[in-house]
């Protein structure tokens, strides 16, 4: 199986998240994760999906998704090709001793501390996917008590651009 990336442009209307999630849904196809959020044109939204499965599905997907009437474009983004980032929030137990190994791996992964209080101690972490696993995977063992994380976002390298 292999993760493919979604760019899609579709109508900033209601419903239109509901109709898109609910085509892969029907397929059986699981989303890793979906973002959506505005463009430079304030009645298009651009939603990036991340899904992974066998290439002939999605691409009947693909196909589906060009019949809906609220997507006006679609492409899937070629890996080597693509800039990928999450942003990641992660509030950990922090006291007087480990605050400041916290800190630095913080530091270690380009994170910004973002809130400190007496027990706890908040990061903000922006990069790919693989940045966002290793940073958890290091403070784990401090104990995460609440994290929050985008999904990807995705633009191609260069040029080209995705347009209606």
């Amino acid at each position: 199986m292999k993760t493919h990336v979604l760019a899609v442009l579709v109508e900033n209307r209601a419903g239109t998240l509901s109709r898109v999630s609910g085509l892969f849904s029907r397929r059986g196809f699981n989303i890793d994760s979906l973002t959506v959020g505005a463009t430079e044109d304030a009645a298009v939204s651009r939603m990036t999906i991340v899904v992974t499965g066998e290439d002939a599905v999605l691409e009947q997907i693909i196909k589906q998704l060009g019949k809906l009437v609220d997507v006006l474009a679609i492409e899937e983004l070629d890996g080597g090709k693509t800039i990928r980032r999450e942003i990641m929030l992660v509030k950990i137990k922090a006291d007087e001793k480990s605050r400041p190994a916290l800190v630095e791996v913080a530091a270690i992964f380009r994170s910004r501390v973002i809130d400190i209080s007496p027990s706890t101690i908040t990061i903000e972490a922006t990069g790919g996917s693989e940045k966002m696993d290793g940073l958890l995977e290091l403070l784990r063992p401090y104990g995460i008590l609440e994290m929050a994380r985008t999904g990807a976002v995705a633009l191609e390298r260069g040029p080209k651009a995705l347009s209606i």
